[in-house]
C-alpha cells in the first residue's frame, strides 16, 4: 500500500473555500486512496467538503496533504497539480 504526502502553498485567490474547495474534494472522491489535508495541526478528510472548508485555509497558508492506499500516488500528482495551478484560475 503507497503512502505518500507534499506541502503546498495555497496560490489562489480564496485558498480552500467555496469553488476551489469543492473541485479538490469533488477530484479527491475520484480515488480510493484515504486522503487527509491539514493546516497548523489540524486535519480534514479531503472528501468531506464541511471539513476541508473548516481548516479556513487561504490564499498564501500551508498545506500537507496524506495519502494511503493503492492510486495515492495518482492522485498526490492530480491534486498537488491542482494546487499548483491555482485551481485552474486565469
Amino acid at each position: 500500500m503507497d503512502k505518500v504526502q507534499f506541502t503546498a502553498i495555497l496560490q489562489n485567490r480564496v485558498g480552500l473555500h467555496a469553488r476551489p474547495a469543492a473541485l479538490f474534494v469533488r477530484t479527491a472522491k475520484k480515488y480510493e486512496a484515504t486522503i487527509l489535508v491539514e493546516k497548523e495541526g489540524n486535519k480534514a478528510d479531503a472528501k468531506k467538503i464541511l471539513g476541508v472548508l473548516g481548516l479556513g485555509a487561504e490564499k498564501g497558508d500551508s498545506v500537507t496533504v496524506y495519502l494511503e492506499g493503492s492510486d495515492a500516488q495518482e492522485a498526490k500528482n492530480v491534486l498537488q497539480n491542482m494546487i499548483e495551478n491555482k485551481f485552474g484560475e486565469e
